[in-house]
């Protein structure tokens, strides 16, 4: 008898959640069950993840290696905007992505559209509270700050400022990597430019203005400042990323382009990309195993090696797992990075659609 009420009173084992309405591994059952059943689908699907960004070749390469599941990632070179548009063209179908990998103002528009899924992965707790939705549905992984990158060999003087980018020496030469309206990183770009001329997070206005008038001296190269466009020298000048710009440096030192970087002085601002799985993900537990990769030690420390600043990069310090000679190669920058608040960003955002053509035409 007294066995009987024993086995009576004890706590019923909760069921294991399909996938795809996990909200985080232990809904799986744990990450032994979350593995198995990502092994069993094979397959991730992806869309505008370059390898040569923030280390994306390294971390693809040691998940397929890890966890035996094939990556694919269509149109490598396009933007946020593009991700998200992906999601809704592809709704139901097998080639659907999985994860998009966007700017955090995309990230907070792509959730407002119920576009995302909820999930807690194992480190969301160490996610800094601004770089995170409360809901779980995307949270910032790594980041960079907006740079000018320059080809020394074709650029007699390189610009080291926004200022500096004005100058009538650099007519024709200054791109941007992508349309701000739609690329994060171009948007960003803005935002810089902005904080330069005496902008803000609140007025983001001077940021297009600044491009007007660099569009009226003919300094402004509408040519998107992509690793084709500097290699070929077709973008001699490019406001982009230092994470990007310093992965051109050293991927183009062997074919003689003498590519160097500066982070302007005079409008230091700092863009984190977030990662967030689609609410209909094709493949919804290698979606969450991805996250789950990408927010470990390992894939934090594999950002580093693409000179990408990660996410949890305090908390590792913190707990001694930061990989110190990786980061030490980081460029030096001043002062604790702020963020808009998604009031800010919605409404610079919204500036930027409906100015950026009238600034850069004609």
């Amino acid at each position: 008898m007294a066995l009987a009420l024993s086995a009576c009173s004890e706590t019923p084992t909760a069921t294991p959640e399909k996938p795809a309405v996990a909200t985080s591994a232990e809904d799986v059952g744990g990450m032994d069950a979350l593995v198995a059943a990502a092994k069993d689908e094979g397959r991730l699907n992806a869309v505008a993840l370059p390898r040569d960004w923030a280390n994306y070749g390294g971390l693809i390469d040691g998940f397929e290696k890890k966890y035996g599941i094939n990556v694919t990632v269509a149109n490598p070179q396009r933007h946020s905007q593009d991700e998200i548009d992906a999601i809704k063209k592809n709704r139901g179908r097998p080639n659907a992505p999985d994860v998009i990998d966007v700017g955090d103002t995309f990230a907070r528009a792509a959730a407002r559209e119920n576009l995302l899924a909820p999930y807690k992965v194992a480190a969301y707790d160490s996610i800094p509270s601004n770089q995170k939705d409360s809901q779980a549905r995307w949270y910032n992984n790594y980041g960079g700050y907006i740079s000018i990158g320059c080809d020394a060999k074709r650029v007699k003087t390189c610009p080291r400022t926004f200022a500096d980018l004005l100058k009538h020496r650099y007519k024709g030469m200054v791109a941007l990597y992508g349309n701000p309206t739609r690329s994060s990183t171009g948007f960003a770009g803005v935002y810089a430019a902005a904080l330069a001329n005496g902008g803000s997070f609140d007025n983001i206005q001077p940021g297009l203005d600044f491009f007007a008038k660099l569009k009226k001296r003919g300094n402004f190269n509408p040519v998107e400042s992509t690793a084709v466009a500097v290699k070929s020298g077709q973008t001699p000048i490019s406001i982009d990323l230092d994470h990007t710009n310093l992965g051109y440096a050293d991927e183009f030192r062997s074919k003689g382009i003498d590519w160097r970087v500066s982070i302007p002085f005079d409008g230091s601002f700092a863009q984190y990309y977030a990662q967030a799985i689609n609410k209909d993900a094709p493949h919804p537990a290698a979606a969450r195993l991805w996250e789950e990769y990408l927010f470990s030690d390992k894939g934090q420390n594999l950002r580093l090696y693409g000179y990408a600043r990660p996410v949890l990069m305090d908390a590792m310090k913190k707990d001694g797992t930061l990989n110190e000679a990786a980061a030490a190669k980081l460029p030096t920058v001043e002062g604790t990075p702020e963020f808009p608040t998604d009031a800010q960003l919605e409404k610079a955002r919204e500036e930027v659609a409906r100015g950026w053509a009238k600034a850069v035409s004609g």
